[in-house]
């Protein structure tokens, strides 16, 4: 079935990098794996024999009715373990199928580039039931998601992609990797989701709100940022170079320690911490992301993305 250019179809063609970005998601045995936009099926054929249980999101009611036939083949009747779904990712429930596999979910995807930021939007509003995810975005769009800070690239979506959880990319493919060859060329990248809002008493809407709101006027500095939102300079340049910030950066080359710990400022202003957290004065504390990384607290506080 020819790709349909309004849904914003490339269907991958390169079977070492269908190859490559399973590998990426790890050992997917026993798990449920959701693909995203799964087109000619090249990757799910690849997860079939993989994981657990693999469900593939396809808008296109033609396309997932091809795909649901393909994954009936005796190649796969073994299998059994392909379900095709109908729905666009946008309005697809990760909490229930979550629920129904008793595991949080593995996710991967050729994500159509004209709404690769909502989804990865719907991504981290989820993130609370998934694991780990191996997806694949234009270029220029996965340079801006794992940005460190100071970078070209920093802004708003790197910042809240990864306060969901660590990014990194993988490798990149040209345009001759997929039919039709798209104009541009498509990154891998890899997310590990592990966001912390309830752990540190964070009302995750509003303080998403406020990173809004600083970045909206990104080429000031977030002294002058913070002062328009009510704050006092002095109070301000205080809290900020307590945390290791200099209140004349710009919010591009801020990391998030900076932003969270300021947090105490606005409590009374319009809060985004939910309760009283003593972690947010202990910034060695404050960026442990898991127990297993306890025992090395104090480098979690230094290390590459916009938490430390």
């Amino acid at each position: 079935m020819p790709p349909k250019a309004k849904l914003g179809q490339n269907f991958l063609r390169d079977q070492q990098a269908v190859r490559r970005i399973v590998a990426a998601l790890g050992d997917c045995s026993g798990r449920t794996v959701v693909e995203i936009g799964p087109g000619g099926g090249a990757i799910t054929g690849e997860l079939a024999t993989k994981a657990g249980r693999v469900i593939a999101l396809e808008v296109d009611q033609a396309l997932a009715a091809q795909l649901s036939a393909d994954f009936s083949r005796p190649e796969f009747a073994g299998e059994g373990n392909v379900v095709v779904e109908t729905v666009d990712v946008l309005a697809f429930d990760f909490e229930a199928a979550s629920q129904e596999s008793g595991q949080r979910l593995i996710i991967a995807g050729n994500l159509p580039y004209y709404i690769t930021s909502p989804i990865l939007m719907k991504l981290a509003r989820s993130a609370h039931v998934l694991d780990r995810a191996v997806l694949m975005v234009q270029r220029e769009v996965a340079e801006r998601v794992t940005a460190n800070p100071g970078s070209r690239d920093y802004g708003l979506l790197s910042v809240m992609v990864q306060m969901h959880g660590p990014v990194e990319p993988l490798f990149t493919l040209p345009p001759s990797a997929f039919s039709p060859a798209p104009e541009v060329h498509s990154t891998v990248f890899r997310w590990r989701f592990s966001p912390r809002f309830e752990e540190l008493g964070i009302d995750r809407e509003s303080f998403l709100e406020f990173l809004r709101r600083i970045f909206a006027l990104k080429r000031k500095t977030l002294s002058n940022n913070l002062r328009a939102m009510g704050l006092e300079a002095g109070t301000i340049g205080q809290a900020l170079r307590a945390r290791g910030s200099r209140p004349k950066r710009g919010p591009r080359s801020c990391r998030l320690r900076p932003l969270l710990c300021c947090g105490v400022l606005f409590k009374s202003k319009g809060p985004f911490l939910s309760v009283e957290r003593p972690l947010l004065d202990d910034p060695n504390r404050l960026f442990v992301r898991r127990r297993a990384d306890v025992a090395s607290a104090t480098a979690s506080t230094t290390r590459a993305g916009v938490w430390g």
